[in-house]
């Protein structure tokens, strides 16, 4: 199967953008890349959306200097595995839309973008939102680039969210969601968002939350990474190929020291607030149009498998059409990108089914 090439990253913007707390952000800035060609006679447009600190580049490989914030030269995307020419997701048949989500770090509006009204970065001022926000915004890309409708909606962790949330605020819109390494409703709440918060503060360079001009905080980012990286399954991961427990240690902390360069502290406060706050299960009716792929890791230290079922169940009370995947891997909470070929073809028959 050929690879996706000379992917180029691109911003749509939008003005006074009105949040569900009731502020607006002046200038609306959203990061996304497409793969394949937009049907003008019928749809065939499906949109991907991210993990908790994950980007936009989901497929392919980027032209050279059109890569986006944090996006490295040449790397493949995250969802490459399954989104190209004859994959799954068949960018010789959909018009793919990935988007990197509103609080993100890699290149939309954030805490580390401009504020216009006072030149400087937003910062702790960020104001607060949820995940409705992120699909509304959403919403107004998808609308921009002439798209009426969307076969489906995919993404891991909080991209499942996002999935659900676009399923329940714009019921109809889409044949389906794609939610993976998931569910439909947050497993932590205000909590972890404390305990975050903490230990970003506990940086000598912290600054109050003004880190930008005081060195930042990339070591406290770093150590963060790392543990998030082992916990996830990166290590099991690397061990098909790597079977030295240090080089495996070392490849790791190589990934999260890199990664702390680029990502932001308080997205991952602005990002985990809105996680903490999300609950679809209220709003199972709303869903009735749309069919659902779920897919878990048995694995995933995040999401408990144990509740999956309970879930599923919920939902076909509700008369939602579920199907319903567990994944034979030891990759955890990144089995839907790992593991990609124990589901691709499962994918790849849902997507043509709804066609």
């Amino acid at each position: 199967m050929a690879d996706l090439t000379n992917i180029e990253s691109k911003i749509f913007t939008a003005r006074e953008f009105r949040l569900e707390s009731g502020q607006s952000l002046p200038v609306l800035e959203l990061a996304y890349e497409t793969y394949g060609t937009r049907s003008l006679t019928e749809g065939n447009s499906v949109l991907v959306v991210h993990g908790y600190t994950s980007s936009h580049h989901a497929a392919g490989k980027n032209a050279k200097g059109k890569q986006g914030r944090g996006v490295t030269e040449g790397a493949p995307g995250w969802f490459d595995a399954l989104i190209g020419p004859g994959k799954a997701v068949d960018t010789n048949r959909y018009f793919v839309i990935s988007v990197n989500a509103l609080g993100s770090a890699h290149g939309s509006s954030g805490p580390n973008t401009i504020d216009p009204r006072t030149k400087k970065p937003y910062g702790p001022t960020f104001p607060v939102i949820s995940m409705r926000d992120m699909v509304t915004s959403q919403k107004l890309l998808v609308d921009s680039l002439g798209v009426k409708s969307l076969v489906a909606v995919v993404g891991p962790s909080m991209g499942g969210f996002q999935s659900f949330q676009w399923a329940a605020a714009y019921p109809g819109f889409m044949k389906a969601i794609v939610p993976s390494v998931t569910a439909p409703r947050s497993p932590g709440g205000l909590d972890r968002l404390e305990a975050l918060h903490k230990r970003l503060a506990s940086d000598p360079n912290w600054n109050g939350g003004w880190y930008y001009d005081n060195g930042g905080i990339a070591r406290t980012l770093e150590e963060i990474r790392f543990e998030t990286l082992m916990a996830y399954g990166q290590n099991e991961i690397l061990a098909e190929t790597m079977p030295d427990p240090k080089a495996r240690e070392a490849a790791i902390r190589a990934n999260a020291q890199a990664w702390a360069q680029i990502y932001d502290g308080h997205s991952m406060v602005v990002l985990r607030r809105a996680i903490g706050g999300f609950d679809i299960t209220a709003d199972y009716a709303k869903l009735r149009t749309t069919k659902v792929l779920y897919v878990q890791s048995p694995s995933d230290k995040l999401f408990d498998i144990a509740l999956s079922p309970e879930y599923v169940s919920d939902m076909r009370r509700a008369g939602i059409d579920v199907t319903y995947v567990e994944l034979p891997t030891n990759k955890g909470h990144m089995a839907s990108h790992a593991d990609a070929a124990l589901w691709a073809p499962i994918l790849g028959a849902f997507l043509k089914r709804l066609s």
